[in-house]
């Protein structure tokens, strides 16, 4: 595969964010000075960053802008629009965000990661494409899971539970799994992908490394395989995550994080967890008592028509086409198709 990062130029432009946080009331985050501050600092960003962005794009003259979301698209989408340039938004999160809203009303052409029915755009720009994801995150064969457990070093005769809480990691599902890790190694193996932060302090604490258990720092190559030789994944609810197991058809467990900005992950494992594509433990129950978590994980394992059923309904949210239907949509608007 080349190397197509080092031939794309990167330009920075400032950019601020509105700060809101889903388990605060209204009155709570007013009455939180230092967020206020932050916050109307962040206007001036904002307008700093439109500024930039209006240069650029005189400078640059390009057929097109996408957008993908998050703040520092905003200037950008703005300076698109005063310049009649056409514009492409993209919505990873099964709920639109601030900036896509916003964006939306001048868009050309706008891609969504989950059902139309769950965004407030119109119909005749929107298309539901999915997220792209790498094409190995696929469904596994039977023989392909028994597989990549031997190739993970993991017992085969033996189900296996996998536990990320993304590029970070997660403290509360680790702390989590930790206070229950003989109760989980009862119903299988795990692995447990802790992130950096928190691997010296677990790595301490947890078994050694072997053919049951596997803690892990991060892992940058093969996470589909692994991922694929699983019966259970345990997660958080990134859109990006989500299809990625989607297209593996996982049978999944989802600990949204509830306290970040406009509670999108409460949002996403919503949506899915509606069609019973995946179960849901609530983080604070959880961190009250973990038991919570080893009960969800045993209901799964100990019930395979559940998790047959749980596959069924993950499976088609997953878009394989994904990336070249938002790739058509971007060639469409620059009048390139």
């Amino acid at each position: 595969m080349q190397d197509f990062d080092a031939k794309i130029p990167v330009q920075r432009i400032v950019a601020g964010k509105l700060r809101r946080y889903y388990h605060l009331t209204v009155i709570r985050q007013l009455l939180w000075p230092s967020l206020v501050l932050k916050n109307v600092r962040d206007c001036f960003f904002v307008i700093a960053g439109f500024f930039q962005s209006l240069v650029k794009l005189i400078i640059w003259r390009p057929d097109v802008v996408f957008a993908k979301g998050g703040y520092v698209c905003l200037p950008v989408g703005i300076a698109a629009r005063l310049l009649g340039i056409p514009l492409v938004i993209h919505d990873s999160d099964a709920h639109p965000g601030l900036t896509n809203l916003i964006l939306s009303k001048w868009a050309t052409a706008i891609a969504t990661g989950a059902p139309l029915k769950y965004y407030p755009y119109p119909a005749k720009k929107a298309r539901y494409v999915g997220i792209p994801v790498g094409s190995e995150f696929r469904k596994f064969t039977d023989r392909e899971r028994l597989a990549a457990k031997i190739k993970w070093g993991i017992k085969s005769d033996h189900p296996l539970i996998v536990v990320t809480g993304g590029g970070l990691g997660a403290s509360r599902i680790n702390d989590a799994v930790v206070f229950a890790i003989e109760d989980l190694l009862e119903l299988g193996s795990v692995v447990l992908v802790s992130g950096t932060g928190q691997y010296d302090e677990l790595r301490s604490i947890t078994p050694p490394n072997s053919s049951r258990f596997q803690l892990h720092a991060f892992i940058s190559k093969d996470m589909a395989s692994l991922l694929g030789a699983a019966d259970v994944v345990i997660t958080r609810a990134g859109a990006t995550t989500i299809l990625e197991l989607a297209a593996l058809a996982k049978p999944t467990i989802l600990i949204p994080n509830g306290k970040l900005s406009g509670g999108h992950q409460l949002k996403n494992a919503a949506v899915y967890q509606k069609d019973g594509a995946v179960v849901i433990v609530d983080e604070d129950e959880m961190v009250g008592n973990p038991k919570i978590l080893v009960d969800a994980v045993r209901d799964i394992l100990s019930n395979p028509e559940k998790a047959q059923q749980m596959s069924l309904a993950f499976a088609p949210f997953a878009r394989p086409n994904a990336a070249r239907d938002v790739a058509d949509m971007v060639l469409v608007a620059s009048n390139r198709l």
